[in-house]
């Protein structure tokens, strides 16, 4: 489709790239492990674009969650009149509730509108590259050969299930199919039992994404037949990469009284006490070790040090401070009165 033209050239180009940076540092241009990295580097740049998408879409998704409960009011209001007019109201209560919680419906569909036209381009990309006519600049002839005879486990990255008659292709795709539906299923069951309040679980939205948690699996085991594998591996680690972006987004910014935020607030409990605790401990160890000093030396006074003369005050020198009497002299001839007779 030429439509898809542009995102084709961006996704061949991001490829190409990551598999120069490969070959650079020592892997070889042929390989098919080289090839399937230069994949899970396109899966790097496209989801670090999309991260402020994907908070907006956890954000929301949260958002709607907790507004389940107004708009079950909102819809109580409104039950069993069929009218234009009462329909027109009860819309518009409904956006002004959106508007005033900050919520919309459609967000949380974003980042996967998004990815999609990606996932064709590359698909088309990956499906291309095993025929001669295919030409998506920078793509060379060579690149293509080298891309279109790269093997994993010894399957082709442009091989599909419904493609080949290979039983290791037929293996590896069953095996990438089983992975990527069990990631999905994960990633959606951790949103559920994790970032959910209880109050939001009973609500016409919780039972849709209960419905999803068994629907999507199937969607990408029936559709994932006709998938090549670098496509297959593109999805597998796209759903790896939101499996972990989810799990860091749901602990850092749980939604208020879900099982998150619970272990949260424990988490948060548990790092103060600890804080305290050190904190307290480090301000009582000089006090112990001043009551143990006299115990270390069995209980006796040690004895001040005798300084160096040279260094001692005026207050410190040996008879400081105490009246001298004058040392009597030797009497001499002349003194006394008396002087000595001759012999």
């Amino acid at each position: 489709m030429q439509i898809l033209k542009p995102l084709e050239v961006a996704v061949a180009w991001i490829m190409v790239s990551f598999h120069a940076g490969l070959t650079k540092i020592g892997m070889p241009a042929g390989s098919g492990w080289t090839w399937t990295f230069a994949i899970v580097g396109l899966v790097i740049v496209i989801r670090i674009v999309l991260i402020p998408l994907f908070v907006r879409q956890i954000r929301s998704s949260r958002g709607m969650q907790l507004i389940q409960p107004e708009l079950k009011k909102i819809q109580q209001k409104y039950k069993g009149k069929t009218d234009q007019e009462s329909r027109q109201a009860m819309m518009r209560e409904q956006m002004a509730l959106y508007k005033t919680s900050g919520t919309n419906p459609f967000s949380s569909c974003l980042p996967i509108l998004l990815q999609a036209p990606v996932f064709f381009a590359l698909f088309q990309v990956l499906r291309g590259i095993g025929h001669k006519s295919f030409s998506v600049w920078p793509f060379t002839e060579s690149l293509r050969l080298q891309a279109s005879n790269a093997k994993i486990f010894g399957s082709p990255l442009s091989e599909s299930f419904m493609g080949t008659h290979a039983t290791a292709t037929k293996i590896l795709t069953v095996v990438l199919i089983v992975l990527m539906s069990a990631t999905v299923f994960t990633t959606q069951r951790q949103l559920m039992t994790k970032n959910m309040p209880a109050s939001a679980m009973d609500n016409p939205l919780a039972q849709q994404q209960k419905i999803l948690l068994y629907v999507m699996p199937l969607i990408f085991a029936f559709s994932g037949v006709n998938f090549p594998i670098g496509v297959l591996i593109y999805w597998l680690t796209t759903n790896l990469w939101t499996m972990g972006q989810q799990f860091y987004v749901i602990r850092r910014m749980p939604a208020p009284g879900s099982k998150a935020e619970e272990r949260l607030l424990e988490r948060r409990k548990a790092k103060e006490a600890l804080e305290h605790r050190a904190w307290t401990e480090g301000g009582g160890a000089g006090d112990d070790e001043a009551d143990e000093a006299p115990q270390a030396t069995g209980g006796q006074r040690q004895q001040p040090k005798r300084q160096p003369r040279s260094k001692r005050g005026p207050q410190q020198r040996p008879g400081a401070g105490r009246q001298q009497h004058p040392r009597p002299r030797p009497q001499t001839a002349g003194e006394g009165g008396k002087r000595p007779e001759a012999g």
